[in-house]
């Protein structure tokens, strides 16, 4: 469909690769402040402990030590450090300096020193007496009666059950499930349990804050939420929004990590007590045990069908680890059934419920996939078992079993984010190309079942199916300014944050197709809370399909605006003109540029600056869908496991940037691999993080798995800005469940814990030929 357009669906240049590849200063670190303190963080080397006495003398008497602050020097503000929709469905326990530390790693003194020794040499000179509490590490015990309290503390709220640490709980029913499944003549109930993941960008978390000539606190941040940055820091100090101004400057990665407000508060608590600038750059152990994790979910789950192979319950009961605080715990638990169950929607009955916990672990937050890929590998592995019960091909399957174009389900009304959902109609569901793309291209039908043997090694194929979203209906807004300059050109203002994923660039194009002019005509300026408009920031997939139907919208005004001052200035009638590369037309072959047109305007005739504005709030959330299959190699010996190849076809409507699009699905299929193989947080019995660093912490590289595959099938969502969805999660939803199905072609092995480390692999093979 790109052949309509002349620069969406074209693999346009992203708007800032020339200066990337330059080594151009574009992040947070390159803001030179070279008067600005160095803050570091004294951290709990305790799971659970109160703070009895904090001892500074030493430390402070440190030269170049300019101030040390502890909870006593800070006023006790609940707030959640999740950066969501306001009001926000998490709850308020969080504080920025707390008397309390709930895990390894809870920040217990800030530092702030002239330089980077000092700082050190402080925080390590800071003496902390504590009154040790028990901890409660493992989810299922966190709310087994007798289990420690983590939150006990009165002022937090939004709690579902403190005395049980039971942070979040929902329950949904449609229909009968347990009837319902006594009346399948084939049910599957098995548990699956999936471990957490570490976000590893490159960048890590680091923040600059100072006040500027009149006295209001600038943060320039790596955040992917600017405008919930603001509102959330305007919270914790008391201080007026107008007050604060966030930038966002080039993020070096985020995936969720930086959707949550962990460092900017310490840089600005130490601008606020010095009247200094102060920067924050956590190091990587810090990163990892400090900031944000994936979700650990577990779900028991029951499928039943019948003879023929239509699925007629399903039942998901799960619980959440959202370790020592809730961010994000309740809208994470969600995503794992609404964005999940729906494919499915042939079903009787439907069940989808669980509690959200605490324990003692890092904090976990908003990740890729958001929940998602967490509920995904429980459902879409029992559908495969219970196929093979059957004893039929299990994509056939879920081929007959899923939704299709113009269908609907009643879990899109009733499950939002944290709230009731939106009813939706598929207007775009091209997920019968994409399984019939991936299942040549990994060749199923000769591959599926013959368990190829090569000496030790034996081969396997797995597929899985899933849908995501774009953005959060009724909630997510975005919104877009557009202002015409005299040479033609047009400064684009967007809140929209560009975490890498090239969002800039996107909407640029979106602009520049609206205008019909090159998209070097467009000058995209972002993120900034005071020159830009409101936008929620980067997540829920919602850029390309919100930002960007509000960058329409807006670019739509200019062209009518210009239109109408360019009939006036003519002598014609609007009807008349047309406006085609950068230069309106009448019938009769009079013209003007956009060039002339706002030259006359800003300087001789009707003078007016050319600006418009929109917004743009979601009614509905258009799922992108994909089809995945993996081939594996299992070593019987060793349960090694080797990707040979991955493929994945995804339907994101019109792919608007087609490279960078591939480039999304690439990267979300390379993180979901890596979960399912390769990365996996160990922890000592103390709780303390020991996989913390890239040494230890295994991210896979181009060395680790085979072939990859991706493609994008021909589609247009009807509501998004010129056909398109979103692409940015969707490929991490299933390479959990694809790996796993494969194993089990290979091997007659079910994997039902993820990651599929080795020597589970090998204890399942022992345990087979005894």
């Amino acid at each position: 469909m790109s052949k309509h357009f002349i620069t969406v669906g074209r693999p346009e240049k992203k708007v800032d690769g020339l200066a990337l590849v330059r080594g151009k200063p574009v992040y947070t670190p390159d803001y030179d402040a070279p008067d600005a303190l160095v803050v570091k963080l004294l951290r709990s080397p305790h799971a659970h402990a109160q703070i009895k006495s904090i001892d500074t003398g030493l430390a402070e008497a440190i030269h170049d030590v300019v101030g040390i602050f502890t909870y006593q020097d800070v006023e006790r503000v609940p707030y959640t450090r999740a950066g969501q929709g306001y009001p926000e469905p998490s709850p308020y326990d969080t504080y920025l300096l707390d008397r309390k530390v709930r895990y390894v790693g809870d920040v217990v003194a800030v530092v702030a020193a002239r330089n980077e020794k000092a700082a050190r040499e402080a925080v390590k000179n800071i003496k902390v007496e504590y009154e040790i509490l028990d901890p409660v590490f493992d989810m299922r015990e966190a709310s087994n009666e007798g289990a420690p309290v983590i939150h006990d503390e009165d002022d937090c709220s939004g709690v579902f059950d403190k005395s049980r640490n039971i942070a979040a709980h929902f329950v949904m029913d449609i229909g009968d499930v347990e009837k319902t499944l006594e009346s399948c003549d084939f049910v599957l109930r098995k548990t699956y349990h999936v471990d957490t993941q570490l976000h590893a960008a490159l960048e890590p978390h680091n923040a600059l804050t100072y006040f500027d000539s009149v006295g209001r606190l600038i943060v320039v941040s790596s955040t992917q939420v600017p405008f919930h940055c603001r509102r959330i820091l305007s919270h914790i100090l008391k201080k007026p929004i107008a007050d604060i101004r966030v930038i966002k400057p080039r993020i070096g990665g985020g995936f969720g990590g930086k959707q949550s407000i962990i460092v900017e508060p310490y840089a600005a608590l130490v601008t606020i007590k010095t009247g200094m600038p102060a920067r924050i750059v956590y190091g990587r152990e810090e990163v990892s045990m400090g900031t944000n994790i994936r979700h650990e979910m577990s779900f028991d789950v029951a499928v039943g069908a019948t003879n023929e192979g239509k699925i007629r319950a399903i039942s998901l009961q799960g619980i959440s680890n959202t370790g020592a605080y809730g961010e994000h715990c309740l809208t994470t638990f969600m995503v794992a059934g609404s964005k999940t169950l729906p494919l499915y929607n042939k079903v009787d009955a439907v069940h989808f419920g669980g509690d959200i916990v605490y324990t003692n672990l890092p904090p976990a937050g908003a990740y890729r996939g958001y929940g998602a890929p967490q509920g995904l590998f429980p459902l879409d592995c029992a559908i495969d078992e219970l196929a093979h019960e059957m004893k039929m091909d299990p994509l056939k399957f879920k081929e007959m079993n899923s939704i299709r174009e113009g269908e609907t389900s009643p879990i899109f009304e009733i499950m939002g984010e944290g709230r009731e959902g939106v009813p939706q109609i598929m207007r775009s569901c091209k997920l019968q190309e994409c399984i019939d793309l991936g299942k040549k291209s990994i060749d199923w039908d000769s591959k599926r079942g013959k368990k190829t043997r090569n000496g030790t090694k034996v081969r396997g194929v797995g597929c899985a199916l899933a849908m995501q979203g774009s953005g959060i209906p009724k909630i997510d807004m975005g919104a877009a300014t557009i202002k015409m300059n005299e040479d033609g050109s047009f400064n684009l203002l967007v809140g929209a944050t560009d975490l890498g994923t090239g969002s800039d660039t996107i909407l640029g194009q979106i602009a520049a197709e609206v205008l019909t002019v090159p998209l070097d005509k467009i000058v995209v300026y972002s993120s900034d809370t005071d020159l830009t408009p409101f936008d929620v920031g980067a997540y829920a997939s919602s850029t390309t399909y919100v930002s960007g139907n509000a960058v329409r919208l807006a670019a739509e005004k200019v062209k009518e605006k210009v239109l109408d001052l360019a009939a006036e200035y003519l002598e014609k009638d609007r009807s008349e003109l047309t406006l085609e590369s950068g230069v309106i037309r009448g019938k009769d072959g009079s013209s003007v540029s956009l060039s002339e047109l706002c030259t006359m305007h800003m300087y001789t005739f009707n003078q007016q600056q050319i600006c418009e504005s929109a917004s743009y709030v979601g009614e509905e959330s258009p799922p992108p869908f994909a089809a995945s299959f993996a081939e594996v190699e299992v070593d019987t010996d060793t349960g090694k496991i080797t990707l040979i190849n991955y493929v994945s076809y995804a339907d994101c409507g019109l792919a608007l940037n087609p490279i960078q699009a591939m480039g999304q699905l690439e990267g979300a299929s390379m993180q979901g691999i890596g979960w399912a193989l390769y990365e996996d947080i160990i922890y000592a019995k103390n709780g303390r993080m020991l996989t913390n660093d890239f040494f230890t912490y295994k991210v896979p590289s181009r060395m680790d798995y085979g072939k990859l595959t991706c493609g994008l099938v021909d589609s247009y969502e009807p509501t998004g800005p010129f056909g398109a969805k979103s692409i940015g999660e969707i490929g991490i939803d299933t390479p959990i469940p694809a790996i796993a199905n494969a194993i089990f072609d290979a091997t007659g092995i079910r994997l039902r814990h993820a990651p599929f480390k080795s020597e589970r692999v090998l204890f399942e093979i022992l345990n087979m030929e005894v």
